[in-house]
């Protein structure tokens, strides 16, 4: 399996010949992620997770498209075959197993509306929750694991990474930190984890 973390809050992963994209949205260069993608999943509808004109821009028939109903529903411009999926179901994306966990995004401020959040175990090993730290209650080889946004503090993320124990875990939604941020976060993480930690580089693909 080859990994590849785009900025912000997108990977694309390729096995087998197939290639799979997790939520590219407008800070992650989604058109590049996109280019030659079989299968997208996307966690929820805010655009740093879904760009739908770069979306629209990329999608053809024959490129599957997973989100929650609430996302599916406004997808309806994008000429792909858009499935809606909730926590609970499993299916087979770009020859890939995918399993849906989560429930809702975490919460912002009461005056923001409450969305729903898909989470998502790929191939058995990597685990992506896109803004939320919905546990999947399974063991979990590599964990994303938010480091910078509205909805969160970074004892949130250390007490995640704690709580879902994977091999290892890698940052994840930092488009929103400075350099210096993402540097205190990683060392944090690194120190207080309780798990191998690492940085990813944006665009350069990591064998798994």
């Amino acid at each position: 399996m080859k990994l590849t973390k785009f900025p912000h809050a997108c990977l694309r992963i390729e096995q087998d010949g197939g290639v799979l994209v997790v939520d590219p949205g407008v800070f992650s260069e989604p058109g590049d992620a996109l280019r030659g993608a079989d299968a997208v999943l996307i966690t929820h509808e805010h655009a740093d997770h879904v760009d739908v004109d770069a979306l629209k821009a990329a999608a053809r028939r024959e490129l599957a498209v997973y989100a929650h109903a609430d996302v599916a529903a406004q997808l309806t411009e994008v000429d792909a075959a858009v499935t809606a999926v909730a926590p609970g179901d499993s299916f087979t994306a770009a020859g890939m197993e995918v399993r849906v966990f989560g429930d809702r995004h975490a919460h912002i401020h009461e005056d923001v509306p409450d969305i729903p959040n898909n989470a998502y175990l790929i191939g058995g090993r990597v685990y992506y929750a896109g803004d939320a730290f919905s546990l999947p209650g399974v063991e979990v080889e590599t964990l994303f694991v938010p480091i910078g946004a509205p909805w969160m503090k970074l004892a949130e993320a250390i007490d995640y990474v704690r709580a879902v124990a994977p091999q290892r875990a890698h940052p994840t939604h930092d488009a929103v930190l400075s350099t210096a941020g993402q540097s205190i976060s990683d060392n944090w993480l690194t120190q207080r984890g309780g798990t191998s930690y690492s940085r990813l580089t944006p665009g350069t693909p990591t064998e798994l």
